[in-house]
């Protein structure tokens, strides 16, 4: 850790369990278009900022919402269940703590939008360790990319092979690793089908944050 310098997170899949609420809006929410979710569908958005992927939803579906419109539905979909009921996975906190004790700096980049993401990290209490949150929206690319990564460690005060990034997606670790950074991939139900492609991709692969307390 001594080269380390920053901890940077992703936010749904890695520090909260959040994925069976953006699965169950996608099942809700085509439903009541007479639709079911496509094999693929989930996989296609997993990684897009919020407008692409309502701009994709809209392209795939020809549905006739403009993408703020689709967006706000999500978002009313998703509000209550981030700010009463998300909680974080198991010794989130914990490691927080001792990350603190380290001195490093932590910050999350993620593509949820903070009327979701600060409303969730303050209710389970963690809101004040991260020095800063950074959002796929403001690089306009998604996480296949290299840009939020670089937005964040740059917010940070840090260079990109200072950081070290959690993510549980694939996409994000080879974003990650584009920018620079070394990389710890931790399991999520979400990606359980790509856990043999993580772990033979990040630097590091762990089942739990225990195993790293």
């Amino acid at each position: 850790m001594n080269e380390i310098k920053a901890i940077i997170f992703d936010l749904d899949g890695t520090l909260i369990d959040s994925m069976y609420v953006w699965h169950k809006i996608d099942i809700d929410f085509l439903a009541e278009r007479g639709l079911k979710v496509p094999p693929d569908y989930e996989q296609a958005i997993k990684t897009m900022h919020f407008e692409t992927a309502a701009e994709y939803t809209i392209a795939r579906f020809g549905f006739k919402e403009t993408p703020q419109e689709i967006m706000s539905i999500w978002l009313n979909m998703a509000l209550n269940e981030y700010a009463h009921n998300v909680r974080l996975k198991d010794n989130v906190e914990e490691l927080l703590k001792r990350l603190k004790t380290l001195s490093v700096k932590i910050g999350i980049a993620t593509s949820s939008k903070p009327i979701l993401a600060e409303p969730v990290l303050k209710n389970n209490g963690v809101y004040d360790y991260f020095d800063i949150i950074c959002y796929t929206s403001e690089v306009g690319l998604d996480k296949r990319h290299p840009d939020i990564y670089l937005l964040t460690a740059k917010k940070l005060g840090v260079k990109p092979e200072e950081c070290i990034v959690f993510e549980d997606i694939i996409d994000g670790i080879n974003g990650a690793k584009l920018a620079g950074m070394r990389t710890i991939a931790v399991y999520d139900e979400g990606s359980a089908d790509d856990v043999e492609m993580l772990k033979s991709v990040a630097d590091k692969y762990i089942y739990s944050f225990t195993e790293l307390l």
